[in-house]
C-alpha cells in the first residue's frame, strides 16, 4: 500500500485551511450539523451494515450503533464547535525587548492531525469538527468494524466541502488496514501529530511503532473511593451513574474502593446496580457485606485481575482499603492516569485526594462520567490524554493547536 500521494495531499490542504475566515469555518460546520441530520437514513443504513457483522453481546457494539437520537446529539455539539471562540491567532504572550523587537507568542494550527481509533463513529464527526475549527487537516483510521458507516460520514463531510469550494482532503479516511496505520505512523514530515483513541492494545502499539509525534489517550481503568465520611446517597447515585451510564466508554468506572468502616453500608450503595445486571468482582471484606443483599447470580470473588482491568462491561470491583491512603496508593499504582473519583463530606480529604492521585481528572463528589470534552465545555473531544505534555485531559480546541514565535523589528541587528 501507498499513501505518499494521499498524505500530500493533506499537507497541501491543510495549508489552504490558513486562508479560511472564522465565518466561512463556522457556516461550514453549522452545514456540516444540518448535513448529518438530513442524511440521517443514509448514515444509518450504512452503520447497520457495520452492527450486522458484529455480535451484539460483544461491548463495542454499543460505541458503534448510531441512532437518530445519537446523530442529533452529534449536530448538537458540532454546532455548539461553531459557536466556541477560535483558538487561533491568540497572543499567549508578548513583549517588546529593550532592542526594541516585539515578540508574541501566538497559537497556531498543528497542521495535519492523525486520529486512530475503533468502533466510534461519532469520532469522525467530532475529530472533523474539532480540527476543522482549529485550522487542522485530519487523517482517520478508523476501524474495519465501522467502515461503511465512516465511509458515509466522511462522503458527507465531502459534499459539504464541496460545496464551500473547499479542498476535501482537508478530511481523508484512510483504508480499514493494519497497512495504513503503519504507513501514517511512519509518515514523518507530512502528518505532525497522531492521537489514538481505543484499547490499551491500540494505544501501546501506536507508542511503540511510531516516528510521528504521538498524543496518549490512555486506557480509562477508572475508580471511585467511598471515604469514611462520604454521604451514603451521594455515593450510592454516583456509583450507579458512573458504572452504568454508558459502559463502553472509557470515563465509566471500573473498580469501587470502599473504607472499611463503611462495609455496613456496601449492600445500599450497589443495590441500583443489580436493576442493570452488573456483575461484582468484590474481595473477601465486600464478598461477605453483599452476601444475601446482592444477587448471587451477579457477585464473585475478586482475584488479582480484577483489579488493574477495564471491563466496558456491567462489570465492576470492589476493594476494601483501611485508609484514604491506601485508597490513593491503590488508584496511582494500577490506575491509567483517565479519571478518579473520591465520594467524601470532609474536606480535608477530598483537598488530598485532588493533590495526592496521578490523573487528568480528579473528582470530589461527582462521577467520573463527566470526563467528556461536551461536559467540560470544550464542545467536542479529539480524546482524553493521560500523558503530561501539553494535552492533558479532554482535547478541545486549544489542545490541538500549537504556537509559533512572531518577531518584528525595525532593522535592528544582533551584535
Amino acid at each position: 500500500m501507498e499513501l505518499t500521494n494521499t498524505f500530500k495531499e493533506v499537507r497541501v490542504a491543510s495549508r489552504k485551511l490558513l486562508q479560511l475566515d472564522e465565518q466561512t469555518i463556522n457556516q461550514v460546520l453549522l452545514a456540516v450539523a444540518d448535513a448529518a441530520e438530513a442524511n440521517a437514513d443514509y448514515i444509518l443504513k450504512e452503520n447497520q451494515k457495520d452492527l450486522d457483522r458484529m455480535d451484539p453481546s460483544n461491548p463495542l457494539y454499543d460505541r458503534l450503533k448510531l441512532t437518530p437520537e445519537r446523530l442529533k446529539g452529534i449536530a448538537a455539539d458540532t454546532r455548539n464547535v461553531a459557536s466556541l471562540p477560535s483558538p487561533l491567532g491568540k497572543v499567549q504572550k508578548e513583549t517588546v525587548r529593550p532592542n526594541g523587537l516585539l515578540i508574541r507568542k501566538v497559537s497556531f494550527p498543528f497542521g495535519v492531525v492523525g486520529v486512530i481509533y475503533e468502533a466510534r463513529p461519532n469520532v469522525t464527526f467530532d475529530v472533523f469538527s474539532l480540527c476543522f475549527k482549529s485550522g487542522n487537516a485530519v487523517l482517520l483510521k478508523g476501524g474495519s468494524n465501522a467502515h461503511a458507516t465512516n465511509l458515509a460520514i466522511v462522503q458527507v463531510l465531502h459534499e459539504v466541502l464541496n460545496r464551500f469550494g473547499i479542498d476535501t482532503h482537508a478530511v481523508e479516511l484512510l483504508p480499514a488496514s493494519h497497512e495504513a496505520t503503519a504507513e501514517m505512523l511512519q509518515a514523518v514530515g507530512m502528518v505532525d501529530v497522531i492521537i489514538p483513541r481505543g484499547s490499551s492494545r491500540l494505544i501501546q502499539f501506536v507508542r511503540d511503532n511510531a516516528k510521528v509525534p504521538v498524543i496518549e489517550t490512555g486506557a480509562g481503568i477508572c475508580h471511585t473511593y467511598f471515604d469514611a465520611e462520604g454521604d451514603l446517597e451521594i455515593g450510592r447515585a454516583i456509583i450507579h451513574n458512573a458504572k452504568t451510564r454508558r459502559v463502553t466508554v472509557c470515563n465509566a468506572m471500573d473498580c469501587l474502593l470502599i473504607h472499611q468502616s463503611r462495609l455496613a453500608d456496601l449492600p445500599v450503595l450497589c443495590a441500583p446496580l443489580a436493576d442493570k445486571h452488573v456483575i461484582l468482582y468484590a474481595d473477601a471484606p465486600a464478598y461477605q457485606a453483599l452476601q444475601g443483599s446482592y444477587p448471587a447470580d451477579l457477585l464473585c470473588e475478586a482475584t488479582p485481575d480484577s483489579f488493574g482491568t477495564e471491563f466496558l462491561d456491567y462489570k465492576m470491583a470492589i476493594k476494601t482499603v483501611e485508609s484514604l491512603q491506601a485508597a490513593i496508593d491503590h488508584i496511582n499504582g494500577i490506575g491509567s492516569g483517565h479519571s478518579e473519583s473520591i465520594v467524601t463530606e470532609n474536606k480535608a480529604h477530598g483537598n488530598q485526594f485532588c493533590r495526592d492521585i496521578d490523573a487528568a481528572c480528579v473528582y470530589v463528589n461527582a462521577p467520573t462520567s463527566f470526563s467528556d470534552g461536551a461536559q467540560f465545555g470544550l464542545g467536542a473531544e479529539v480524546g482524553i490524554s493521560t500523558q503530561k505534555m501539553h494535552p492533558r485531559g479532554p482535547m478541545g480546541l486549544e489542545e490541538i493547536t500549537t504556537y509559533k514565535w512572531l518577531i518584528e523589528g525595525r532593522g535592528q541587528i544582533r551584535q
